[in-house]
């Protein structure tokens, strides 16, 4: 209910993730005889919502959130920097997680920055993925798995647009609409961690989740939430100043913001002596 709640009041236009994502965690955390971990590929530009969302995630089932000694988060840029390094890195990553669902069954792994990750290097968690009862005498049927990526973005947008321009809503988007291309794109893209990955060919990924583009008045939505949890009674004239300064495309319909929502808490900033 928490999930669903926080969802509901601080993600704005992902009516898709919302969906998805609740159904998912709950119908995995409520299955007492899962057949695999569960595995989450979300997928949108920078700023729709991938990292808040797994955030709130983790707060719905670990007291301390992302906090929390059972949540493991991954950035390709950070953990895994030197392609030279790649089979040093498969050797740390399948010994952390064995090491860490030994400890804990359900422990959560993040992996952020997918379409900076180099080709191949995910596949080498395939095995804990896969539907084993035991390996090496542990159970990975109740740990989850979320990865974040940029890639696919531009088809998610082109399926946006393909509905904006016949006149029909965002909300008029269903996930069978994106999900199959979506996980071809991202499979057949060279600048993503999934390039020709095991995970996708033996369908080990439960979902593709794709984040929309958000809206000018996403953007606004993102503005006063942002204000309100600075305990700032909100100004409408700073809310559209501040949604007005972001940079829009495409450059003739400019329907969809560059960043999304991630620059609006530093150009909050410049408006408030806070």
């Amino acid at each position: 209910a928490a999930l669903q709640e926080n969802l509901d009041k601080q993600l704005f236009g992902q009516h898709l993730v919302s969906r998805v994502v609740v159904k998912a965690v709950r119908g995995f955390l409520n299955n007492t005889k899962a057949k695999k971990p569960l595995a989450l590929s979300l997928h949108g530009w920078t700023g729709t919502g991938k990292n808040f969302v797994s955030k709130i995630v983790a707060e719905s089932i670990y007291k301390r959130g992302l906090q929390s000694k059972y949540v493991h988060q991954f950035v390709a840029t950070l953990h895994f920097p030197h392609a030279h390094s790649i089979n040093l890195y498969k050797d740390q990553l399948q010994s952390w997680i064995r090491g860490n669902v030994s400890i804990c069954p359900r422990s959560l792994f993040i992996f952020d920055e997918m379409d900076k990750m180099h080709a191949g290097l995910i596949d080498s968690i395939k095995p804990f993925l896969d539907y084993y009862e035991l390996l090496d005498g542990v159970s990975y049927r109740q740990a989850i798995f979320i990865f974040l990526s940029n890639a696919g973005a531009e088809k998610i947008t082109e399926v946006a647009l393909d509905f904006w321009r016949n006149g029909r809503t965002r909300e008029d988007i269903q996930l069978t609409d994106i999900q199959n291309a979506l996980s071809v794109s991202v499979f057949n893209n060279k600048n993503s961690g999934f390039w020709h990955s095991t995970l996708i060919d033996r369908n080990l990924i439960d979902y593709f989740i794709p984040f929309l583009p958000l809206e000018y008045k996403h953007v606004k939505m993102c503005v006063r939430v942002e204000i309100e949890s600075r305990g700032y009674t909100v100004d409408e004239d700073i809310v559209s100043r501040i949604a007005d300064e972001m940079t829009y495309f495409p450059r003739e319909e400019r329907i969809y913001s560059d960043k999304g929502c991630k620059t609006v808490d530093a150009k909050l900033d410049y408006y408030y002596d806070f």
